[in-house]
């Protein structure tokens, strides 16, 4: 059995945030204002940090007069699982967010989604684009961002280790995995603490450089035979458990430690840098280089889609339609660092000047779009790819817990998705 220093479960994570942000009035969803047409009220449902404050929403209802509430989930698997359980029975938002590990498993049902207007196509990158269109043609999900990544790293935490602190060198660091791991080791035998915050964070890093890995377009399953998910899986077992602080993210210590020094670095998406501010508001040494282990890697990006049985899916298409403008993406990577999946906001100064002040003013415009063209793999995804992604981080958990060797884990996960 495997040990390393830095064990710990991780304590459970609930299932939807307290916060329901109400931006104006009380009236609820479907009600309309006497005399008009247009409802007073739509919800909003997403996950995370989409860089949708109450100001920017209310910018939304002073423009049309239509009030949002948004509700978040605390993970992206909390808003999965609410989303399957509802879809065509009645009972989401009016507009719902998808992480694109799980659209495929969405695009099945694309029948009870409404369709994107015409002439909003083309808005998007290609392939953000044709990830959510149908076999018929019909496009059903708005894009929002995508996640090119860079790696965030304590500044402080690496002078004291006697590594580089300029992001520029530090960017030198870590041209490939076996680099990233060997300064890793360095670091917590130099300091006797974790070097990344999550084993499972390196697995979606290495995987998302993989264009098949689970299952292939025609459907065949390849998961268990597919000798780059074992590779991967022996990577961050042997490689990456033993330099981290915990083997998933999100979990209640997770987000402590992410003020407290308890590791030095983390893999981030754009969307990353403002789960990090935003949990971590006072801490300083925060910087980003711009770099990668392997090349490059997108890691998330979702959508806004439009259950078709809503009670208001004009109205709701309006809004994620505003939500996905150019100029409201751009405002949305000012305040969260999600990066946008529009072509003109891809084209905007604002974008590409921007620094950010809590990452010691670093130009995180210009790294991420930097970050977006060394993507060389755009991962294929199909129907099953979430369980199977889950099932295999689930793997890395049991031998991070100390429950099962790194062998006896993998064979479960051979059995287990042998029968999804």
């Amino acid at each position: 059995m495997k040990s390393h220093a830095f064990r710990r479960t991780a304590a459970a994570v609930a299932a939807v945030s307290a916060t329901a942000i109400v931006l104006a009035g009380c009236s609820s969803a479907g009600e309309e204002a006497e005399g008009s047409s247009e409802p007073t009220t739509l919800t909003l449902a997403t996950f995370n940090d989409f860089g949708y404050t109450d100001e920017l929403l209310a910018e939304f209802t002073a423009e049309t007069g239509i009030e949002v509430v948004h509700n978040k989930a605390a993970t992206s698997n909390d808003a999965r699982a609410n989303f399957f359980q509802k879809l065509g029975k009645g009972g989401l938002a009016d507009v719902e967010a998808i992480e694109i590990d799980w659209l495929a498993e969405g695009m099945q049902y694309a029948d009870l989604l409404t369709p994107v207007a015409d002439d909003l196509k083309g808005r998007w990158l290609d392939w953000k684009e044709a990830a959510a269109t149908d076999s018929d043609g019909n496009l059903v999900g708005y894009g929002t961002d995508i996640g090119p990544q860079g790696v965030c790293f304590r500044s402080d935490l690496f002078a004291a280790a006697g590594l580089p602190t300029d992001r520029e060198a530090v960017a030198d660091l870590f041209p490939t995995w076996d680099a990233f791991f060997e300064v890793g080791a360095q670091y917590t035998a130099a300091t006797g603490k974790p070097f990344i915050d999550s084993a499972n964070a390196v697995l979606q890093g290495i995987i998302n450089q993989e264009e098949f890995t689970y299952e292939e377009p025609d459907g065949t399953i390849i998961a268990t035979e597919n000798p780059a998910v074992e590779d991967a899986y022996n990577t961050v077992v042997e490689n990456a458990i033993p330099i981290s602080a915990y083997a998933g993210q999100w979990s209640e210590d997770w987000f402590a430690s992410l003020a407290s020094g308890e590791f030095a670095t983390m893999l981030c998406p754009g969307w990353m840098l403002g789960v990090i501010s935003g949990n971590a508001p006072d801490t300083t040494g925060w910087d980003i280089a711009n770099a990668f282990p392997g090349g490059g890697g997108n890691w998330g990006g979702s959508y806004l889609v439009v259950p078709a049985d809503g009670k208001n899916t004009e109205a709701a298409s309006k809004l994620a339609a505003w939500l996905t403008s150019p100029e409201v993406q751009v405002k949305a990577f000012e305040n969260a660092g999600t990066f946008p999946s529009q072509v003109e906001a891809l084209k905007s100064d604002t974008l590409l000047s921007a620094t950010n002040e809590y990452f010691n003013d670093a130009p995180t415009g210009q790294i991420l779009t930097d970050r977006a063209d060394a993507i060389t793999v755009s991962p294929y995804k199909g129907p099953k790819y979430f369980q199977y992604h889950d099932a295999l981080q689930n793997a890395v958990t049991r031998v991070f817990d100390g429950l099962e060797d790194q062998q006896t884990s993998w064979d479960t996960w051979v059995t287990e998705v042998s029968a999804f």
